[in-house]
């Protein structure tokens, strides 16, 4: 089988009903930040999340009978799995997921749910895999790879044939990359049907690894990223081929980068994305001059991010922005002092979100003490007015620093 603008084609009819037809939107707001007309493809609208509902549905029905009746393993941390399990429950077809041990409850939950029966194997999803390979070969198991198989490809070029037909002027697409099934596929719908369409690639900049084996470097990737969903190692061997004769340029994005994304996408438009949905937003802000003035399509691949991930991503963020900020005040340590300082923070628009003395394990005299307020505030401006005016009546006060607003 050699994947074609045809067989795109061919997958997204036999998808069709099964499958969410999910929206491509303008974004006002991200067009003005961007310098360019910024639409996304909203995948975190499937049912499970993420795009991955495509390939692994496409794949499932190419199964025949036999194969169906004996099952299908495949191996996953989160999004292919949940992809495979629905639709194999779906289907009538008995799933095994094998998962890396530490994969978040969440989704160790979310996958048992959809009817699936999940292994605990693994520190990683290369050693999951393995297991994986090992449980079909014993049980007569069908293996669904995530991104290596032509029918995987296939049904996850649907996404920018939908894309394209919706708003068929976009003439740049940006896609995130972790094993290459998702840009491999949408590579080659976009090229059929607009030859001189524009495709870039994002990676983690922890997980490089298809610029690395397209550039021949040796692998030097890996390390915790808030993009699991391209946190890949080795790209695959049939997607390899694809993006060096399709994709632009495959762009690096750092993990504050990312952060930036999910928190924009959520703020902004409202929309949950995870660490990997984020990535080509997080490219367009990071490289204005190579988009500027062009009608760019996004990819937003899935928005399963844990809660508490989110929730500090978004509390980052607002540090970042000076919309949180720590200040340190010296005061003396006498009664009225700690109302006066709140006085002047109040005065001044500022909310006090939490506040504490540094009397015993400060290195402040006796009599004095340090005293520690994280404030809310509009932005970095309004942050500057509160200072000011905390020194204008006569406290001596210093930000205290903080890893996010630095970008580390």
């Amino acid at each position: 089988m050699t994947i074609t603008i045809d067989t795109i084609r061919e997958a997204a009819r036999a998808i069709q009903g099964a499958v969410v037809h999910t929206p491509t939107v303008h974004s006002r707001t991200l067009s003005q930040l961007a310098g360019a007309e910024v639409f996304l493809k909203l995948e975190n609208l499937q049912y499970t999340a993420s795009f991955k509902d495509r390939g692994a549905l496409v794949k499932l029905l190419s199964l025949p009978r036999e194969k169906r009746d004996a099952g299908v393993v495949a191996a996953s941390a989160g999004n292919h799995a949940q992809g495979v399990a629905y639709h194999a429950e779906r289907l009538g077809i008995p799933a095994t997921i094998v998962m890396p041990v530490h994969t978040p409850f969440i989704k160790v939950v979310r996958t048992r749910d959809f009817g699936a029966k999940v292994v605990l194997h693994g520190e990683g999803v290369s050693e999951a895999a393995e297991h994986a390979t090992e449980l079909a070969k014993a049980h007569g198991y069908t293996f669904v790879h995530p991104y290596d198989d032509e029918r995987i490809i296939a049904g996850q070029g649907t996404t920018a044939l939908e894309m394209l037909t919706d708003q068929p002027g976009i003439d740049t697409l940006i896609v995130p990359i972790g094993g290459g099934g998702l840009i491999a596929g949408c590579a080659i719908a976009a090229k059929a049907l607009n030859p001189g369409i524009r495709i870039f690639g994002v990676e983690a900049a922890l997980y490089p690894s298809m610029r690395q084996a397209i550039h021949g470097e040796g692998p030097g990737s890996g390390g915790p990223t808030i993009a699991e969903g391209i946190a890949v190692k080795d790209p695959g061997a049939l997607t390899r081929p694809v993006v060096e004769k399709l994709v632009e340029d495959i762009l690096i994005i750092d993990e504050a980068g990312l952060e930036r994304g999910v928190q924009l996408l959520l703020e902004i438009e409202k929309t949950v994305a995870e660490g990997a949905g984020a990535a080509p937003l997080a490219a367009v802000l990071a490289n204005p001059s190579l988009f500027a003035g062009r009608k760019v399509g996004l990819i937003v691949s899935g928005g399963n991010i844990d809660s508490r991930l989110l929730a500090s991503v978004l509390m980052r963020g607002m540090a970042r922005d000076g919309r949180i900020a720590r200040i340190r005040v010296e005061i003396t340590d006498a009664p009225g002092t700690l109302a006066k300082v709140a006085g002047c923070i109040a005065e001044a628009g500022g909310n006090i979100v939490e506040i504490y003395h540094q009397r015993l394990f400060a290195d402040v005299p006796v009599k004095r003490a340090d005293l520690d307020a994280v404030i809310e505030t509009r932005d970095r401006v309004h942050l500057g007015d509160i200072v000011r005016r905390l020194e204008a009546s006569g406290f001596s006060v210093r930000q205290l620093g903080n890893t996010a607003a630095d970008g580390h």
